[in-house]
């Protein structure tokens, strides 16, 4: 019951809609109209520019810290690492999915940082340096974040973690990637955005991971 509990509060505090709030308190307007549509740090970025975006990014990211430092602890006694990581991903599954929005919300990138920092430092330091691999050799957000999600069970099995935290690892990796599919139809077909070049030449639709 207790982790049942931490379970559900981790998605609510997840679920907060804050590109959402931010934007409608910032500019009167629903990000949603934007650009992808997407709520997260990327879109922000178009609607209400850089500060609110990182803002976002950074509040995003604190709710998957306060699943895994807080409400993992705070309900549960001495919990597992898996424990915590599962309060992680039940913060990126609110993120993803909030109930305040009709469950469209972003991509659980920035949440799953979050976790990932909070849970793992190490496996987290690891998959922020293949983002920025990534990012320096092919400009792409969407690839830079695909590769460093998939990074995060790979690395979990290389430090030899238990088989339970490789498991709620996967499911972050998968989650992102999923979230991910619209990027992937267009990289395949070749209108994916690249940083740094114009808009106009990858495609109508950018690169969305937030």
């Amino acid at each position: 019951m207790p982790l049942a509990v931490a379970l559900i509060l981790s998605y609510v505090a997840g679920s907060f809609p804050t590109g959402f709030v931010l934007v409608k308190w910032m500019k009167r307007m629903d990000v949603r109209t934007v650009g992808s549509g997407n709520v997260g740090a990327t879109n922000v970025a178009r609607a209400a520019g850089m500060p609110a975006s990182l803002a976002v990014f950074l509040i995003d990211a604190g709710k998957g810290m306060v699943s895994v430092l807080a409400i993992a602890p705070w309900l549960l006694p001495s919990p597992t690492g898996a424990a915590r990581l599962a309060c992680g991903l039940a913060a990126v599954l609110g993120h993803n999915f909030p109930v305040w929005l009709g469950f469209k919300g972003g991509k659980g990138v920035a949440t799953t940082i979050g976790v990932a920092l909070a849970a793992m430092p190490s496996v987290a330091g690891v998959a922020l340096m293949v983002w920025a691999a990534s990012f320096a050799v092919w400009r792409y957000a969407s690839v830079s974040s695909m590769a460093a999600a998939v990074t995060i069970p790979l690395i979990q099995r290389a430090m030899h973690r238990p088989g339970s935290e490789m498991t709620v690892g996967v499911l972050l990796a998968a989650l992102i990637v999923v979230r991910h599919r619209a990027n992937i139809e267009r990289l395949l077909q070749g209108r994916e955005h690249r940083v740094g070049t114009p808009r106009a030449a990858s495609g109508r639709h950018g690169s969305h991971s937030s």
